[in-house]
């Protein structure tokens, strides 16, 4: 299916924006990764699975913004900004601790688990979409999408070491 970026523009645009802004928390900074959304789709398109816009534009999307914030952590952008990363790191350490253990436990909890998951997840407990809405996105049923929450839920206790 051939990918009309134009039309994703005009119909996902609000969307893939409202991801940035949520990620990167800066108005310009979510405009331009936006923008570097689409041209990523624009890129890519020939190579492209069309049949689920909205996961493609927000999958691209939360790849985008979490690179821009690896790059910004590190090479700040000036030396006030390294300065206070360095301030941050060092008056609260278990923040990059707290970073640390939830990767770690996100980490366990999709392992084994389709790509698909993930975004399931995301989509339902990030975006806040329907059981409906998910399910439209990633072409599964709302059934199929319930049980892989299940799942998720059901593994939450093993992972996290809670009984």
């Amino acid at each position: 299916m051939a990918v009309d970026i134009e039309s994703f523009y005009r119909s996902h645009g609000p969307m893939v924006l409202r991801r940035c802004r949520r990620l990167l928390r800066d108005e310009a900074k979510a405009v331009d990764a936006m923008h570097d959304v689409f041209v990523e789709i624009l890129r890519r398109k020939d190579s492209l699975d069309a049949s689920s816009p909205a996961g493609l534009l927000l999958t691209t999307a939360t790849h985008v913004c979490l690179n821009r914030l690896r790059s910004e952590r590190r090479k700040p952008e000036d030396r006030d900004d390294e300065m206070l990363f360095h301030i941050a790191a060092m008056e609260n350490p278990t923040n990059a601790e707290s970073r640390t253990l939830a990767g770690r436990i996100l980490d366990r909890l999709f392992s084994g688990q389709p790509e698909s998951t993930r975004l399931i997840a995301v989509l339902h407990y990030v975006d806040r979409l329907t059981l409906e809405e998910v399910a439209s996105e990633v072409g599964l049923s709302v059934s199929g999408i319930r049980k892989r929450l299940r799942t998720l839920k059901e593994r939450l206790p093993a992972v996290t070491g809670e009984a």
